[in-house]
């Protein structure tokens, strides 16, 4: 008996490999994509054997929600420097978010800092925490304004090719990943075309939304973040005393009446749609360290103090006379440690 069970096993598995062959590259906003990954779905759902069809193909929600949080937590507690606000609620929102079997909308998080405080990092974290291949994953979708949004004159060509791609993906994968980067690029009144998809509805057309969570990255807002955390500076009160009530609804504000954003009088925001509006501190000499000595860790390179003080000695800091604040974060480190080490 043990073995017609190998051997049927071992037939069906060779049996569903040509089904399993990976599909050609194709540009991000496709309606012909969606389309052949709803034809690909509704295949699977033929197959007896879904462990065995995930043990060669990636499956939706790959990892369990307790491990995905848990992962999560681990690695910007290890590799995130300086933003225990976002550490915080980003761990909260997504755990809570993933456990609960029962959400009322699609969860709706808007990071905004300036370049190099972490932004893409977290979002990058955020798709590996749930999908082993994080953005290389089919169920991860990213936006880049610049590059997939760049002319004003295509913007209702945009809304309707951005409506089929989220309709599409959602009803392949429900617990789909949507990042959409450089808001403050986007063509205003673009981003108000997915608010269905981000609003309280069980069912349109037939799909739901609510397991689906959207990523928006933002470097507007970040001068109203740098003038609550001056204020705590001058005040002798340290960063870590700020919360997040000192800074969100302020933050919402700024965004929604900054002309340009794309979020720029967004129903997402006049709704109440977005979950929570995260603020990246700007970042420290002390954090700029931090994050040098990591990135040589991680080449296998024994940690040279000498250097690692002489690449933050060599970032430009703000405001002028404090020069309290990295103008750039912690983005302009692997290049410089390039000089130094290759």
């Amino acid at each position: 008996m043990k073995v017609r069970r190998g051997a049927l096993r071992a037939a069906l598995a060779l049996a569903l490999l040509p089904l399993l062959t990976p599909a050609g590259a194709v540009e991000p906003i496709s309606l012909g994509l969606a389309i052949a990954g709803a034809a690909a779905s509704a295949l699977t759902g033929f197959i007896s054997y879904p462990r065995l069809y995930c043990y060669f193909r990636e499956c939706c929600l790959h990892r369990h929600d307790r491990r995905a949080a848990a992962a999560l937590q681990e690695t910007l507690d290890r590799r995130l420097f300086g933003q225990h606000l976002v550490s915080k609620v980003v761990v909260k929102a997504v755990r809570g978010y993933l456990n609960n079997t029962n959400a009322k909308k699609p969860l709706a998080l808007s990071l905004h800092g300036w370049t190099g405080t972490g932004k893409n990092f977290v979002s990058r974290i955020v798709a590996e925490s749930i999908y082993k291949k994080g953005l290389q994953s089919k169920y991860v979708h990213q936006f880049v304004a610049t590059l997939h949004f760049p002319h004003a004159h295509s913007i209702n060509l945009y809304k309707d090719q951005l409506q089929s791609w989220i309709r599409g993906n959602v009803s392949i994968c429900p617990r789909s990943l949507f990042i959409f980067d450089e808001m403050d690029k986007m063509h205003p009144g673009l981003i108000d075309s997915i608010k269905p998809f981000l609003d309280y509805y069980e069912l349109l057309d037939g799909v739901s939304y609510r397991q689906a969570i959207f990523i928006f990255l933002s470097n507007a807002g970040a001068e109203k973040i740098t003038e609550v955390a001056l204020d705590f500076w001058r005040n002798g009160r340290t960063r870590e005393d700020i919360q997040l009530t000192d800074i969100q609804n302020a933050l919402s504000v700024s965004v929604f009446n900054n002309k340009n954003s794309g979020f720029w009088h967004s129903t997402l925001i006049d709704k109440n749609l977005i979950d929570y509006f995260i603020p990246f501190l700007p970042l420290e000499y002390k954090h700029v360290k931090m994050c040098v000595r990591v990135e040589i860790e991680s080449r296998g390179y024994a940690v040279d103090e000498d250097i690692l003080t002489r690449i933050a000695d060599e970032m430009t800091y703000f405001p002028r006379e404090e020069r309290i604040y990295s103008d750039k974060g912690c983005k302009t480190v692997d290049a410089k440690l390039d000089y130094y080490y290759d």
